[in-house]
């Protein structure tokens, strides 16, 4: 009977082709979200060698998931590597154009490269977001464009505007207290820099930077407090050594 009519065998052979196709799709998608959570699972514990490895794995699997391309940004941004993280961050948006994480981590890649511009595009694009969960993020990295602009007064602002969101979120604290230094507002910048400490107890940076403002203002035994509170906190950080840069400078 087949054989009277062709069309039906091919017809047979199309569909099963097709069957065939969607399975493999579907377990070739399958297989690259296990890679996918795993090499996130390793970007969360700072192996961004082994988040790498099964990121890629993912990718030669299923490159349509904007989950997956995120993760790739991640792994190369870690690994030092702006213009691979930008590409995958790009393809994430493109994926995904409401994804305010996926803007909001180009934009740090931005601020690295010191692209002050597209830094601030790049978050107002993710604070654009009206289901962005964690504006403060973006705010903050806000900030700290404007301020490597030397804008400081659109610095502050979103400093200001982070902490709104999230009063005790330190690293706004410290980037607010920093642009009240660059402004020689000591009194301020060392407020904001002490909120910063207190709400972050093991924020090493921020006490490295109270401690070379104490020092700018001659208040050489709260300085000597601070830095020696980074050697505690961060021992083998470069923050630690140059900590102790400034022990030795103050004499003790």
């Amino acid at each position: 009977m087949l054989k009277r009519f062709p069309w039906l065998v091919l017809s047979l052979c199309l569909t099963l082709c097709l069957v065939s196709c969607v399975t493999n799709t579907a377990d070739r998608k399958k297989q690259a979200e296990a890679c996918t959570r795993l090499g996130e699972s390793y970007l969360a514990q700072g192996n961004a060698t082994a988040a790498l490895r099964e990121l890629l794995k993912a990718e030669a699997l299923y490159k349509q998931d904007y989950h997956l391309q995120n993760a790739l940004g991640l792994a190369y941004s870690e690994k030092g590597k702006p213009d691979l993280a930008l590409r995958h961050f790009k393809k994430t948006v493109a994926l995904k154009p409401d994804f305010a994480g996926a803007w909001n981590n180009m934009g740090t890649v931005y601020l690295k490269m010191e692209q002050w511009d597209k830094a601030i595009e790049s978050f107002n694009r993710a604070l654009g977001e009206l289901l962005y969960a964690t504006p403060h993020f973006a705010l903050n990295n806000l900030g700290e464009a404007y301020r490597g602009k030397k804008d400081y007064t659109s610095s502050i602002e979103a400093y200001k505007e982070a902490l709104q969101k999230e009063r005790r979120y330190a690293r706004a604290h410290r980037g607010l207290g920093l642009t009240y230094l660059a402004m020689g507002d000591y009194k301020a910048g060392i407020s904001s820099l002490e909120k910063a400490v207190k709400n972050a107890p093991n924020f090493a940076a921020a006490y490295y930077d109270l401690g070379r403002a104490r020092a700018e203002t001659y208040n050489r035994e709260k300085a000597l407090s601070a830095f020696k509170k980074v050697v505690e906190i961060a021992p083998d950080s470069p923050f630690a050594d140059a900590a102790l840069d400034e022990i030795s400078k103050l004499g003790r």
